[in-house]
């Protein structure tokens, strides 16, 4: 027998199950070739974009990914949703605006966004890691400007020495100034990646903003609301190159840009990733939801062990789960990961025995926030 979704459309009494709006149902398991996204309404008047052509060809996958991060599509999965979680995700979907994950570390921020892509079948995550030095222009695009002079003057050489008064020209290129290879140069980040005119949106994971120059949530407000942004080194000469090809983010992807300009169709689905270690400018939150993730408790660390591991109920996994979170209530700062390494080595035939364990795990369980201390 089948399971029973336990946010399904309606339940079987006829009683409107509250739950039945959501789209996004938290199971990480795919719903087929985007198909659950058009089950969302139109969006908000003030949400609505008319980036045009149409990209019709789907976004790539990357079920590898999801699986090392997620578990098998067809098993148990690494994280379960709160109905907290699920209401925020799904009414970020529906507002098309992005989503601020907050939280510690290690308890599966960035994991959402892989679980809305792959449930949603909206392909591979485009991921924007933050620095202290990222700016907006990076998440956008890049322009090798010094790859083009250079091709230049190789192109220069290649057409050999000056002419003197009695040799007779050839006829010269047709491209003089190199225009028609200009979008060579031209790669396109993560958020600009996102931005692309499609039917479907793309998610767009950007992670750890608290790492973030204060400048950078102020710049991104104009892209959130407007959906669009100018690539100045295509816009410039679009009257002689109206079209440019130019390569994405993607793996092999390319875009053709119209007159130096993207304009989102569909606004991407963004999740912002935030460690919490530092307060976010209201502006920003406006214009975002927010969700603030709990440490994970016993049952959804199982969960997470069963998805990458094996299912596995025995005494030593639940001693185990059970050490974990009474060090992590005394000492704090600890990340599921770390539970995770130390479940591995237990339960590795070639990893260390039982004697081992107790010395190991006091060096795998270390608090976050002393590590590089004496």
């Amino acid at each position: 027998m089948a399971d029973r979704d336990p946010h399904g459309p309606a339940q079987a009494d006829g009683v409107a199950d509250p739950g039945a709006w959501r789209v996004y149902r938290g199971t990480a398991r795919p719903r087929g070739s985007g198909q659950a996204f058009r089950e969302l309404p139109p969006p908000p008047p003030w949400r609505r974009f008319t980036g045009a052509p149409l990209i019709t060809d789907p976004p790539p996958g990357d079920e590898d990914e999801f699986t090392r991060r997620l578990g098998p599509p067809d098993g148990r999965v690494a994280r379960t949703a709160s109905e907290q979680e699920l209401d925020l995700v799904n009414a970020a979907l529906f507002l098309r605006r992005p989503l601020i994950v907050a939280g510690p570390p290690g308890i599966g921020k960035s994991s959402l966004a892989h679980c809305v892509s792959r449930e949603l079948s909206l392909g591979r995550v485009l991921r924007w890691s933050i620095t202290s030095r990222s700016t907006l222009k990076e998440g956008l695009y890049a322009y090798d400007a010094i790859g083009r002079v250079q091709e230049a003057a190789t192109r220069g050489a290649l057409r050999g020495p000056a002419l003197t008064e009695t040799d007779t020209p050839e006829p010269g290129p047709a491209d003089p100034d190199g225009l028609e290879n200009l979008g060579d140069y031209v790669q396109l980040g993560p958020l600009g990646t996102a931005l692309l005119p499609r039917e479907t949106p793309r998610v767009l994971l950007i992670d750890e903003f608290d790492k973030s120059d204060t400048d950078l949530a102020g710049d991104l407000l104009s892209v959130f609301e407007e959906g669009e942004f100018r690539i100045p080194e295509l816009a410039r000469v679009r009257s002689r190159l109206p079209d440019a090809e130019v390569h994405t983010d993607d793996p092999d992807g390319t875009a053709v840009i119209h007159h130096g300009a993207v304009r989102c169709a569909a606004f991407p689905v963004v999740v912002i990733t935030s460690n919490g270690e530092r307060t976010l400018p209201p502006a920003l939150l406006r214009r975002c939801l927010y969700l603030d993730l709990p440490a994970p408790d016993a049952g959804q660390l199982a969960a997470m062990l069963s998805a990458q591991l094996s299912d596995n109920d025995d005494e030593g996994r639940t001693a185990m789960i059970r050490d974990f979170l009474s060090h992590a209530r005394t000492g704090g700062s600890l990340a599921a990961d770390q539970l995770l390494n130390s479940e591995y080595l237990r339960t590795t035939p070639a990893g260390p025995g039982q004697g081992s364990m107790s010395t190991l795990l006091h060096a795998l369980w270390r608090r976050l926030d002393e590590v590089g201390t004496g």
